[in-house]
């Protein structure tokens, strides 16, 4: 049951075992606020068979039963609650660990946004669910059907007239599945909208501002956000088209009661006694169900919300072996093919090699493969087709992090945290002393501007490194990368927001650096490649030609046009 419970609502081991005691927490508490309909009922009893009421005992009954009832809430209460709250916290922990070990290929497939609220919003639903509807509905309908037994063997005839209304309610409201799922998918869909619609406006608000389009772009966003209102109104009307129904419905299980009761009752087959009993029954019996029934429409939709978490958890993690001993940190791309799309192909049989201790460029124009290729090369994702070694291990045989520690990448877009400019360096050594982290900072060029920030290396730098310009943030990511010091360094446009002067101090640095590694470098500006020991380039997803810059040169191919266009547009004037 418990592994049924945790494929069923997305929980973990611990989730599901607090789920069935929850649910038996809210059965415990119904069952137990039925003690005061008995001692009302033998009260009764005792006043129509003419007998004298034991008072000291009553009272004791009625201390006991308010016990009771306050222990059973209380329980009910930490079992519903807290062990929610627990398991809400590890369930976001799990999907982020999930979403660690998933390939670059899942996240193209979705948004941030969405992400966000899978992790977030989702999660908040199950919450919300498990703590205030699910176990209370399993609890009224176990409780219930525990008084309905007991009903049974008392009286049958009555025990019918009382229930034949709750199965009636409950196929009325367990038919609404299918429009709440309706509902719900649509509600999402808006809530995905204004989430975006709002990240969105957040990240683009300077180029907005720049082209006047601020109104225009919050007009859009307006409308996202009304439409988002009235998918809320359409699911809560959606819910009482069949809540309201089939809450009705139970109301008329008293009057059946009091109807055949009495019809009974004046042909002398129902003792008064007997009667009264069920009255004060019906009175309370369907009190948890009334609850129930907006509780179940509620979980009709539930699935929603369960379906978008267990797509990121049974999605295939990439895995591999944890021991990585290659015998060098030669990168070998061999026969190699890879498409993030079927039907679009991005490289097709790429062949080469880039040797350990050397410099190997990859050029070419946009779209051509370059880093696609060098993130191959670190597993972000995995090949169709051929095999990528490095020291002769197949990289798609190795973990990813494992992997991982041998390199040291620095991308054209760079991320920061909004944490100290020390702490973001630290980032690629975390055991890194401040001394090392400040001396990867300076051989990085970024040690000049440091000192100028209001508390030096402890400066917060916003999220993203917003108080930074592009070329601070690059030299930071840099010089994250150089404390890393790795075997195998990628720079993809590494020094693209730089200016000359900066950017030649900075090769120098790496230059000092690279000796003994395997360096894979991409870049458009041919001043930036031109002392690697081997250029690859790449155009349209093959190997045009391969060799040193010399070589190439004489060959006056692909790499020399290159050449002789970029030279040609440092010459061009407005003059």
């Amino acid at each position: 049951m418990i592994d049924k419970l945790m494929k069923r609502f997305a929980l973990s081991r611990e989730g599901a075992k607090g789920l069935v005691q929850a649910t038996a927490a809210c059965t415990v508490a119904d069952l137990v606020l039925m003690l005061p309909v008995g001692l009302l009922y033998l009260l009764v009893s005792n006043f129509l068979n003419s007998e004298q009421p034991n008072y000291e005992l009553y009272a004791i009954g009625i201390v006991a039963a308010l016990v009771l009832i306050w222990l059973s809430e209380f329980w009910k209460y930490n079992a519903t609650y807290f062990s929610t709250y627990q398991e809400s916290g590890a369930c976001r922990i799990r999907l982020a660990e999930k979403l660690r070990r998933l390939p670059l290929s899942f996240f193209g497939k979705k948004d941030l946004s969405d992400l966000t609220n899978t992790i977030m919003g989702d999660v908040q639903v199950t919450e919300q669910m498990f703590s205030h509807y699910v176990p209370q509905f399993y609890g009224s309908v176990i409780s219930t059907c525990l008084v309905a037994v007991s009903l049974l063997f008392y009286d049958w005839q009555m025990a019918l007239a009382a229930l034949w209304v709750l199965p009636v309610a409950l196929v009325i409201v367990g038919f609404s599945k299918k429009a709440q799922n309706y509902f719900t998918l649509r509600q999402t869909a808006a809530s995905l909208a204004v989430a975006e619609g709002v990240q969105e406006c957040l990240e683009t608000i300077r180029d907005l501002k720049s082209c006047k389009a601020e109104q225009e772009y919050l007009d859009g966003l307006n409308k996202k956000i009304d439409a988002l209102e009235v998918r809320h109104i359409k699911s809560e009307l959606g819910s009482a088209m069949f809540v309201a129904p089939a809450q009705m419905i139970l109301k008329l299980g008293i009057a059946s009661v009091a109807l055949v009761g009495s019809m009974r009752l004046m042909s002398g087959e129902l003792s008064l006694v007997t009667f009264f009993l069920f009255l004060l029954v019906v009175s309370r019996i369907y009190e948890p169900m009334n609850f129930s029934l907006q509780n179940l429409a509620a979980m009709n939709s539930l699935q929603i919300n369960i379906d978008r978490m267990n797509e990121i958890n049974e999605s295939p993690s990439q895995s591999g072996e944890t021991a990585f001993s290659p015998k060098d940190y030669d990168i070998t791309f061999d026969h190699v093919g890879f498409a993030y799309n079927s039907g679009e192909t991005v490289l097709k049989d790429v062949s080469f090699t880039a040797k350990q201790g050397e410099v190997t460029a990859l050029i070419g124009p946009s779209g051509g493969g370059k880093s696609t290729a060098a993130k191959l090369a670190a597993r972000f994702w995995d090949i169709d087709r051929g095999r990528i070694t490095v020291g002769g291990v197949d990289v798609g045989k190795v973990d990813p992090e494992r992997l991982l520690t041998a390199y040291s990448i620095v991308f054209q877009d760079v991320t920061l945290f909004n944490n100290t400019v020390m702490e973001n360096i630290r980032i690629g050594r975390k055991d890194a002393t401040d001394a090392e982290a400040m001396q990867a900072a300076k051989e990085a060029m970024c040690d000049e501007f440091i000192s100028k920030l209001p508390q030096g290396y402890q400066t917060m730098i916003g999220e993203n490194g917003s108080t930074l310009s592009g070329g601070e943030r690059q030299r930071i990511s840099i010089a994250r990368a150089l404390l890393k010091d790795a075997p195998i360094i990628l720079l993809d446009e590494a020094t693209a927001s730089l200016d000359a002067e900066n950017e030649t101090e900075i090769q120098q640095a790496i230059s000092r650096l690279v000796e003994k590694k395997t360096v894979l470098i991409i870049a458009h500006r041919m001043r930036t490649v031109e002392n690697a020991n081997k250029i690859v380039v790449l155009s349209g997803g093959t190997v045009a030609e391969m060799g040193t810059p010399e070589e190439l040169m004489k060959k006056n191919g692909a790499f020399a046009r290159m050449v002789k266009l970029q030279t040609e547009s440092q010459n061009w004037s407005l003059g």
